[in-house]
């Protein structure tokens, strides 16, 4: 099954010839190509993101660009993309940078899924494309639609034009070419003023698949001006300047504008909302996920962890005997590792006037509850951040800030994790420092390490645009809520997922109106509690 969904386009670059925004969202329903459609949390899988191209309007031979980078977020996935330096890619960026084609619509190819009643629950997905379309309406219909504007719009710019008299009427007649190697032959002039309009256009011999007429009187109507160069404007502001009236019909300025009728000058305000609390939860993401009961305030998990994991526990022995050997009797020792429920609120009062009145028809709602989220997610991120940091086990071997520090300290936890708990070591969460580190570490012939796509440098694989990464085998996550802020002791964690765990209660909206003076609180709340499995398969960086 192939579905197409779709969501507006929040930043477009003209200088660097980029769009990017929010190609897929997580947990909201849209109506798809295949109906009411919700996408599971992580249910996108994108194998190769260099292979990705942009199209317009869901089109196959219409590229318009092709992707840098995909990142998984809490809300979604988001996408960057680089346009062509094509005639179709600068029209493409053009109008995305106006506003007019502003959605930004992803297909996938639909491997898993289940029914929700009233809508269709998506659990495993393959990215195909993404496209440009006119807006971020989730109707694969007005897709439908749009392309075939579009297709009408651009064939009928590659048109052959003719002039003819008619009843002493100067006309223009447009015919669209079906190709453009089409001949085309036009018709002698009329030898008549009188002759009918439909005999000089049966008379036209073309292969066109629509005539448009438009009265060139509309041309007559164009301002004419000499000023059609830099140097045209100099010659005539110097001749304003010694007295030429004609001149000075050019270049003077204007007696009524803007500035002297500020009153006609109305206040516009767009749509779009610059934030930079968008983040999502990069800690979180790195660690094993657990379901939160929904009673009590203390959760308690049964473990059998030996000392050279963290804990106390005691586990079975067995010996090897001699024949007719006793057996030896152990015991097995477990204990409970506990974890305390935390509710984790946020609150803003709003007055009826602003959210009735507001301009946006509510916008202001909409966003507030958005910028709930994103404190909701900073905060349980950084939570967690700083508790893997208090738990975790500090690498034995002090690094330096350096490329080779980073091997070393990468290569001292991957043995660390497996010899404490079994498990491997999966996951690198880095400050923002250490990532910068990361993106400028290169070999002693000065080529990137981690961000070359040269077979020789595969030491990983990190951009710019992504705050999701491969270290050294290890999967990367850039983590902003560090409270170290450069390359120092603790900016950095290598852990086997399965050594900690987060378990989290979905999040909750709360609208009460305060009946007094008509105002309306929006709170926004969870739970969450947190424990360290096996302590000794976190390792923290240890700065020399």
């Amino acid at each position: 099954m192939l579905l197409t969904f779709s969501q507006e386009i929040q930043a477009a670059d003209t200088e660097r010839r980029t769009v990017s925004g929010l190609v897929a969202p997580y947990g909201e329903i849209g109506f798809t190509s295949a109906g009411p459609v919700m996408f599971e949390r992580g249910s996108i899988a994108i194998p190769d993101a260099s292979k990705i191209k942009l199209l317009s309007q869901h089109q196959q031979d219409k590229p318009v660009g092709r992707a840098i980078a995909f990142s998984d977020s809490t809300d979604g996935v988001y996408g960057s993309f680089k346009l062509s330096s094509s005639s179709r890619g600068q029209d493409a960026l053009v109008l995305a940078q106006e506003n007019l084609v502003s959605g930004l619509s992803v297909g996938v190819d639909v491997t898993a899924s289940k029914p929700m009643g009233d809508y269709l629950l998506v659990t495993a997905a393959v990215l195909k494309e993404v496209s440009l379309v006119e807006s971020a309406a989730f109707s694969s219909a007005s897709v439908t639609d749009i392309a075939a504007a579009r297709a009408a719009l651009e064939a009928a710019t590659s048109t052959s034009t003719k002039t003819t008299t008619i009843n002493t009427t100067i006309v223009e007649i447009e015919t669209e070419t079906e190709s453009e190697d089409a001949a085309m032959t036009t018709a002698p002039e009329p030898t008549t003023p009188d002759a009918p309009a439909e005999q000089a256009v049966d008379a036209a011999k073309v292969e066109a698949s629509r005539p448009i007429i438009r009265p060139s009187v509309l041309d007559s109507q164009r301002v004419r001006t000499p000023i059609i160069s830099m140097g045209a404007y100099t010659e005539h502001k110097i001749k304003a300047a010694l007295g030429n009236e004609d001149s000075k019909l050019y270049v003077t300025a204007a007696d009524d504008s803007f500035s002297t009728n500020p009153g006609f000058n109305p206040t516009q305000y767009l749509s779009e909302f610059p934030t930079n609390t968008r983040f999502g939860t990069p800690s979180i993401d790195a660690c094993s996920k657990g379901t939160l009961p929904s009673q009590g305030m203390t959760i308690n998990v049964p473990s059998l962890v030996t000392s050279a994991g963290g804990q106390s526990g005691v586990a079975p022995v067995v010996t090897v005997e001699a024949e007719g050997g006793a057996v030896q009797n152990t015991g097995m020792v477990t204990e409970y590792l506990s974890g305390t429920v935390s509710k984790y609120s946020g609150m803003n009062t709003i007055s009826i006037e602003l959210l009735e009145r507001g301009y946006g028809d509510g916008n202001f709602f909409s966003e507030l509850t958005n910028q709930l989220q994103n404190a909701y997610l900073k905060t349980i991120d950084t939570t967690v951040n700083a508790a893997l940091i208090t738990a975790g086990t500090v690498a034995t071997t002090a690094q330096a800030a350096t490329s080779a520090g980073i091997i070393g300290y990468t290569s001292e936890a991957a043995r660390l994790v497996y010899e404490a708990t079994g498990y491997f070591a999966n996951n690198y969460i880095a400050n923002g420092s250490q990532w910068q580190l990361l993106l400028g570490a290169t070999d002693s012939t000065g080529r990137p390490i981690y961000t070359a796509s040269n077979p020789m440098n595969n030491a990983g694989s990190l951009t710019p645009g992504s705050i999701r990464g491969n270290v050294l085998g290890l999967d990367l996550y850039v983590d902003k809520n560090f409270a170290a802020t450069t390359t120092v002791d603790d900016s950095a964690i290598i852990l086997a997922p399965e050594a900690f765990t987060v378990y989290q209660s979905p999040q909750a909206y709360m609208s009460v109106n305060v009946v007094s003076n008509l105002q309306v609180q929006v709170a926004i709340y969870g739970y969450m509690a947190t424990i360290a499995k096996m302590p000794k398969g976190i390792i923290r960086y240890n700065f020399t």
